[in-house]
């Protein structure tokens, strides 16, 4: 892949990750350290629990997509950081053993009015699963390195 730079996007530019499959140990050890609560880290407790097993913190799957979303290396020479992300929604849980992909679609661009040398991109990402059903979605605005001018 060449680098690419804020003027090489368009709006409905669509990038799609590789998978990632999470484990129930990487579930356990991510919530120990960062969510501990029963139903992320006792398989007991969970398969008695609301979700009927165990399930992944939201905040594994958000640290999952960013991953994803990075190996895919598309802003690798561009990008300036992120301002934030917007509404962050997970509409079903992800499970051990669950193969997880970020479907990454450009919704809107636009140059800085106040920083000449930067863009600035939305994006709208749906984290997947193996059977295709979405268990996040956000959208993450990125300031993005413009090319220099001849």
């Amino acid at each position: 892949m060449t680098d690419r730079f804020f003027e090489d996007f368009k709006v409905g530019d669509r990038f799609t990750s590789g998978g990632m499959t999470i484990t129930e140990a990487a579930i356990i050890d991510f919530a120990r350290q960062w969510d501990p609560q029963p139903f992320h880290t006792d398989p007991a407790f969970a398969s008695k629990w609301t979700f009927g097993g165990l399930i992944a913190s939201g905040l594994h799957t958000m640290a999952a997509t960013l991953r994803l979303w990075l190996d895919l290396g598309i802003f690798r020479a561009c990008s300036l950081g992120s301002p934030g992300i917007g509404e962050v929604q997970f509409p079903r849980p992800v499970r051990p053993g669950d193969t997880l992909r970020v479907v990454s679609d450009i919704v809107q661009l636009r140059p800085s009015t106040s920083r000449p040398d930067r863009g600035i991109a939305r994006l709208r990402q749906v984290t997947i699963n193996q059977r295709g059903e979405q268990v996040m979605e956000q959208e993450t605005t990125v300031f993005l390195k413009r090319r220099a001018a001849a």
